[in-house]
């Protein structure tokens, strides 16, 4: 059961890791992945944020690292993307889950015919996955989803990942809770609270890791959700973030006051 975002407690004193959904969290929703932007005052607000807490805040996306950084720059920061086959630590270092040549080859023809045959709908390549949209063609739901159930069944080492308005089909084994598991174990994220905020089907895994962990788990949105917070729509994220960044200017202050 979540909680309105007045019902938080406070981040004041805590020692918190700091982890980000994108899409429908940092960045409004759009009918295209490719018009999809985080305001530059939200990236100036992620950069103050990493700042203050040493460096303890990522991104965890389904989106492609190189995609991550364009949108977030010039903020740079750890990242998980892909759902975590793709993860770049602290130290810069990426690791990367891919899957056999042929089998990406196989996919991408397949899934290339068969979304050509569906109008407004759409194929993202991500290397090593597939995201299948139809933001602008719901009415072709049933066939998406027939389609990457097809591909799993053919395919036993993807696993199909659902999300608003896409289907995706990635490594089996690989999550947004896997990927915030692996951060928490690495500096400068280890030893802290884990916090999450995601708005997505794909977040769910990410939540309740972060509610084992004891952290703050937080839903953007509508739905039912393993969070245990809520927060209203984008722009309270935006608002949250900014009192976050605050709280925590205001903390090391305080510290620095006392020395």
């Amino acid at each position: 059961m979540t909680r309105e975002s007045e019902g938080f407690p406070s981040l004041s004193g805590g020692l918190y890791a700091f982890f980000f959904d994108v899409d429908g969290t940092l960045a409004a929703i759009k009918p295209r992945p490719d018009e999809v932007s985080i305001p530059a005052s939200v990236r100036r607000t992620l950069q103050s944020l990493s700042a203050l807490s040493h460096g303890a805040v990522a991104l965890i996306s389904g989106r492609p690292v190189e995609q991550l950084d364009g949108l977030a720059a010039p903020f740079h920061a750890p990242l998980a993307g892909v759902h975590g086959a793709e993860r770049r630590d602290a130290t810069g270092e990426l690791h990367r889950i891919s899957l056999p040549d042929e089998v990406v080859k196989q996919l991408h023809e397949t899934l290339s015919s068969n979304i050509n045959n569906w109008p407004g709908t759409q194929l993202e390549t991500k290397g090593m996955a597939f995201a299948l949209h139809y933001r602008q063609a719901e009415h072709y739901q049933p066939q998406i989803l027939q389609l990457a159930e097809s591909m799993v069944k053919r395919f036993p080492m993807l696993a199909l990942q659902p999300g608003k308005c896409v289907v995706e089909l990635k490594p089996k084994g690989i999550d947004k809770g896997a990927a915030i598991r692996a951060f928490m174990q690495e500096a400068p994220f280890a030893g802290r609270i884990p916090l999450f905020i995601g708005d997505d089907l794909t977040d769910e895994a990410g939540f309740r890791v972060v509610n084992a962990m004891n952290g703050l788990s937080v839903k953007v949105g509508e739905g039912s959700s393993d969070a245990r917070f809520r927060l209203k729509d984008v722009d309270e994220v935006y608002s949250w973030l900014e009192q976050m960044k605050l709280q925590l200017d205001q903390d090391n202050l305080g510290k620095e006051s006392r020395l």
